[in-house]
């Protein structure tokens, strides 16, 4: 039922316990392996794998082509309803694809699937978790309200390796976009999956992300995030459903809010300057320091986030 797709570029010490966790998950599933032109032995490690464990597969491009054209690559040629996402940096709790498919087997009609995540250094160490978001253990969010829910940071889909997607639904996306690469090609795949059916919320830790210099997204400009950002809430904002258009707030607001944000992160790594030019205009709108606050309460709160988004509970906590 469930393929785990691992994409990775020359980071084979790492990508090692990917694979270790992947293939000693408690209910077997497929994992393939997506190396975007590696040149650190992970081609002779990956091939020599393959000989002997039949669940495993190996593809390599013969030349780097990107984060998001790889992912696309793996979910193409990979055989499970399921796709489990996984970057080469990142690990699953051996029990994750478990308690998908139970989560997945009370709501048939789920095409997203997302569960809480430890961030962790590069040692193993915890340093934080992500929100939970509703009541119980296992929520589900009708279609028609998941992208407002996205919009209002209410319903946080995070990251690869909190994500699983119905490969079917992925397929009619058309994939990952190559032009976000690294840079919200995966919210953009998010909520693009979510117009074909509802979502699952699991408040359970089955993934581990880990935090360090080396990931991709660090090498990118603040602003080149903050644009990317407002172009991805824009094609969110564009797909709410008619039940929720009364709430939006008017999108030039949304932008702002985002400005705020992204100028604050600044403001945390120390460049007062960047930080205060992305900010700009956005500075005197007090609707955009009104969603600041509204989005960070969210994300505090998750369990009474908003009345407008319905979660039900499918299982008790």
């Amino acid at each position: 039922m469930f393929t785990i797709v691992i994409t990775t570029y020359n980071r084979l010490p790492l990508l090692k316990r990917a694979i270790r966790t992947s293939l000693e998950q408690t209910i077997a599933c497929e994992v393939i392996v997506v190396d975007d032109g590696s040149t650190d032995g992970t081609e002779a490690y990956c091939e020599r794998l393959a000989q002997t464990e039949v669940r495993f597969c190996y593809l390599r491009n013969e030349q780097n082509r990107g984060h998001s054209y790889s992912v696309n690559r793996g979910v193409e040629l990979a055989q499970g309803d399921w796709v489990k996402f996984l970057d080469d940096d990142d690990y699953l709790a051996l029990d994750c694809v478990a308690v998908l498919e139970d989560a997945i087997a009370l709501c048939p009609d789920a095409v997203i699937c997302s569960c809480q995540a430890a961030q962790v250094n590069e040692q193993e160490d915890q340093l934080s978790l992500t929100v939970t978001a509703g009541p119980g253990e296992i929520c589900r969010i009708p279609q028609a309200d998941i992208h407002y829910g996205m919009l209002i940071e209410a319903i946080p889909f995070g990251t690869p390796v909190q994500v699983a997607v119905r490969r079917q639904a992925f397929l009619q996306t058309g994939g990952w976009d190559s032009e976000l690469d690294t840079n919200f090609d995966d919210i953009d795949s998010w909520l693009k999956v979510a117009e074909h059916g509802d979502a699952l919320l699991i408040n359970r830790c089955l993934s581990y992300r880990t935090v360090w210099p080396g990931a991709y997204n660090y090498r990118l400009s603040l602003r080149d995030r903050l644009h990317t950002h407002i172009e991805i809430k824009h094609r969110i904002y564009e797909r709410i459903a008619p039940v929720h258009r009364a709430h939006c707030p008017p999108f030039r607001q949304v932008a702002a809010y985002l400005r705020l944000h992204w100028g604050l992160v600044a403001f945390r790594q120390r460049q007062w300057r960047p930080g205060l030019a992305v900010m700009g205009w956005a500075i005197t709108s007090v609707g955009a320091w009104r969603l600041l606050w509204r989005s960070r309460y969210h994300r505090a709160h998750l369990t009474a986030s908003t009345r407008y988004v319905t979660k039900e509970v499918l299982r008790p906590a």
